[in-house]
């Protein structure tokens, strides 16, 4: 396992708002899988900017939702926008995933397109389950097994490259991505009976190479942060245009990404 790069990076809320639409649509997904009544109290792990977990604070006007994540700007941004003038219902704590202490229980736990950045899954999963109600449920959806192996290998061989290479001398893989054989080990030893364990192949679209390179300036910080920021940019382009070079746009200029999701739902008997 890697170390866990959530918490050490900068990230950039509003930029991440604007180049997450993939993400969004995904969650959407996830959320109609739980056809809610509205009234659950629910729990969002991951929640980063905000906009998911809102969504989900709509469906239940008559319960509770709480957005928990580890970056301090995230939760911040996601007060400043979804506050409780809005969303009377929601609230956001910076939290650890790993290390999760709360005074309430939940009827659902939620969590997309975060937990990838954390390698220790089992202790997410535990703490999950002690906040989790009798007869809870639990939907999961992050990087899984195979996500992303083209555009990391094209990432990749860009930091090999005689001019960035000095950079990543030591650099560790930073993202976490598993497959059901250790769910279906994890989640019983957490007190949890899996309902649905897959690998789910996704196209990630972007709007041509400024799209791709929004979407690594605001993802991809593993990375980029190892560059000075004089340099960022061009390394950018660099893996921009060794990415194009391999997997051209479409026809209509969209440039597409391969991403295998694991997505995990389970009940807490």
């Amino acid at each position: 396992m890697t170390k866990d790069p959530l918490i050490m990076h900068q990230w950039n809320p509003e930029e991440y708002a604007k180049h997450s639409a993939a993400q969004l649509v995904w969650a959407r997904e996830l959320i109609a899988r739980l056809q809610l009544r509205g009234d659950e109290s629910v729990l969002d792990v991951g929640s980063g900017d905000g906009k998911v977990t809102a969504e989900i604070a709509a469906a239940v006007p008559r319960g509770r939702v709480v957005g928990l994540d580890g970056s301090n700007e995230m939760v911040e941004f996601a007060r400043a926008h979804y506050g409780n003038d809005r969303f009377p219902n929601l609230e956001f704590v910076c939290l650890d995933a790993r290390r999760i202490a709360l005074n309430y229980s939940f009827d659902v736990v939620f969590s997309n397109a975060a937990l990838h950045w954390i390698a220790d899954h089992p202790a997410i999963l535990q703490g999950v389950s002690r906040v989790m109600r009798r007869g809870g449920r639990l939907i999961f959806s992050c990087g899984g097994l195979g996500n992303a192996a083209e555009i990391l290998h094209v990432v990749q061989a860009v930091t090999v490259q005689d001019r960035w290479r000095k950079y990543f001398e030591g650099f560790e893989r930073p993202y976490n991505f598993y497959g059901p054989d250790q769910y279906l080990r994890w989640l019983p030893e957490a007190g949890l009976s899996p309902l649905r364990v897959e690998l789910v192949p996704k196209d990630m679209s972007q709007p041509g190479a400024h799209g791709l390179a929004a979407w690594i300036r605001t993802t991809w910080l593993p990375f980029t942060e190892r560059v000075p920021q004089s340099e960022r940019e061009e390394m950018i382009l660099d893996m921009v245009s060794e990415y194009l070079s391999r997997f051209p746009a479409d026809a209509a200029g969209d440039v597409h990404v391969k991403m295998v999701r694991l997505e995990v739902e389970a009940l807490k008997p």
